[in-house]
């Protein structure tokens, strides 16, 4: 492959099965639709941990959360690892960030005094900035102030007129569909692309995207494009998509103490910047809003989508009206997921796979169109691929492996056979004495295993679950400790103790000294 140019496109927080392409029954995705058919879609793609920082730690990397050890917001990437960014930079790319990549920087190789020690909202490094948008919004603000409009902070923007009788309004806000965080991007990057045409070098550009992330909140027309409510068919079933949950928060919170210690910590705050009179910081649990409020969430994420969605067919349009389309690789992904209203959660965390399931589809100048990959792949497996099509070699070992072969139409042999992610849960442990009392923070990691068959969960100082996805697709019905079960049981614990030991850190564990110097054992 010749030197290519690169877009890797992150819309955070989008779930895998939000898609046209894959089958989804309400949302609209055409833009996207049409990139599954010039490319290669990945239907069993998941991320390797959540929340945001974990997440990109190892779409960065290519490492689980076991050894990149960003374990939370706030927790350090440690400077010694090989990114995407460093890798991009030994090939004579100049990587090229418009949004965030909320990494923070390890605190070794900083000063005392360095104000990056007071934020994880940092920049990976290697990567140039061309566009910084930060969790206050400023930079999309004050844009939007200097199109007319009247407000000061990301609350007056975020905050939409109230509905009468409603909790959750779906009116619009202030700003258009051309105003959007999703459009102020993309007109930067835009005018970046200008000054592309022409180069000798190839670009690199990361292309981060806020939405469809929280807080819910969309413009004409994808404010309505959904319907909120759950509408009821002739035989008394619901004709929208449900949801995946118990009938009722406490026999949710009732199957298993930690999906009661996840609910206790899902907070509304997190996810609407109003209450029911439009005041800001909304107290309460998401567990506390009716089906009813859930499905205008939903109908409103939804539409976040498909904003999203307006501007990559918008890009890729771009793209080829400069002619620079033929000779791009064009990676589409997300970090993590969302429940939305699954097991009475929004957001994302915790053992469930409505949280890890993200979309991904890859386009290469020589790889196949209209391709779908059944296999399960994971976020770690973005960096590797890079490296391939960049030609190198990472400076560190990696779990991930490259995608490439499967991009290429070429059979895979001995490829993983189910998806695997973590979660750590120190976070809620913090603001649980009981657990604070008998659990340390080092212990308080999740693994899940997750194939075709079944959905095992390993959790320190809990019970572990077991799903039978045959009988059971909606996770509701824990087996882990009936008979019939405990021999599935052992098979699953013992695959993931030979996955922790496959993948505990090679990087100088192959090398020994002799007299002869430093050699790789084989």
């Amino acid at each position: 492959m010749s030197r290519p140019n690169i877009i890797l496109i992150t819309a955070d927080q989008w779930r895998g099965d939000c898609l046209g392409a894959v089958g989804h029954p309400t949302i609209r995705t055409p833009n996207l639709d049409a990139l599954a058919a010039d490319s290669v879609l990945f239907r069993n793609h998941y991320c390797t941990t959540a929340p945001c920082s974990p997440a990109r730690a190892s779409l960065y990397t290519g490492l689980y959360q076991m050894n990149h050890r960003v374990v939370q917001n706030g927790a350090p990437l440690a400077d010694g690892l090989d990114t995407l960014a460093k890798a991009g930079r030994r090939a004579g790319y100049r990587p090229t960030l418009f949004g965030y990549t909320d990494t923070a920087l390890d605190p070794r190789v900083l000063a005392p005094d360095d104000p990056a020690l007071t934020t994880y909202e940092n920049v990976l490094p290697g990567m140039d900035v061309r566009q910084l948008l930060l969790e206050d919004d400023k930079a999309w603000v004050s844009w939007l102030k200097k199109r007319g409009h009247d407000i000061e902070t990301r609350f007056d923007a975020h905050t939409p007129p109230m509905e009468p009788g409603e909790r959750v309004s779906m009116l619009p806000p202030c700003y258009g569909a051309d105003e959007t965080a999703t459009a102020f991007l993309l007109e930067k990057m835009e005018d970046w692309l200008d000054e592309q045409q022409g180069g000798d070098a190839p670009f690199f550009a990361h292309l981060s995207f806020i939405r469809p992330h929280p807080p819910f909140v969309v413009p004409e027309p994808y404010n309505s494009m959904y319907d909120g409510s759950l509408e009821v068919d002739g035989a008394g079933h619901n004709s929208t998509p449900g949801f995946d949950r118990h009938a009722s928060p406490t026999a949710e919170a009732a199957s298993h103490p930690f999906a009661e210690l996840m609910m206790d910590h899902n907070r509304l705050s997190s996810f609407l910047t109003y209450d029911e009179a439009g005041n800001p910081k909304p107290e309460g649990l998401v567990r506390d809003l009716s089906s009813h409020d859930v499905s205008r969430i939903r109908a409103l994420y939804y539409g976040m989508i498909t904003e999203v969605d307006a501007a990559i067919g918008r890009l890729i349009a771009s793209l080829k009206a400069r002619g620079l389309w033929e000779n791009t690789v064009f990676i589409f992904t997300s970090d993590h997921a969302e429940m939305m209203g699954d097991h009475w959660l929004l957001g994302k965390g915790g053992f469930h796979a409505q949280s890890y399931h993200i979309p991904l589809m890859i386009r290469t100048p020589e790889g196949g169109r209209g391709e779908t990959v059944s296999a399960f792949t994971s976020s770690a497996d973005i960096f590797p691929t890079l490296l391939e099509i960049l030609g190198e070699e990472a400076t560190n070992a990696l779990d991930g492996t490259s995608l490439m072969e499967h991009v290429c139409g070429n059979p895979v042999g001995g490829w993983r056979d189910s998806a695997f992610y973590e979660f750590d849960f120190r976070a809620q442990r913090s603001s649980r004495a009981d657990l604070k009392a008998r659990m340390r923070q080092e212990e308080c990691s999740l693994a899940v295993l997750r194939d075709e068959t079944f959905h095992y969960v390993h959790i320190p100082g809990f019970a572990a679950l077991l799903f039978d996805l045959q009988k059971d697709p909606q996770c509701l019905v824990n087996v882990a400790e009936e008979e019939a079960y405990l021999r599935t049981r052992l098979i699953y614990a013992e695959k993931l103790l030979d996955l922790r030991a496959r993948h505990m850190d090679e990087t100088l564990a192959r090398y020994v000294m002799t007299p002869d110097g430093a050699t790789i054992t084989d």
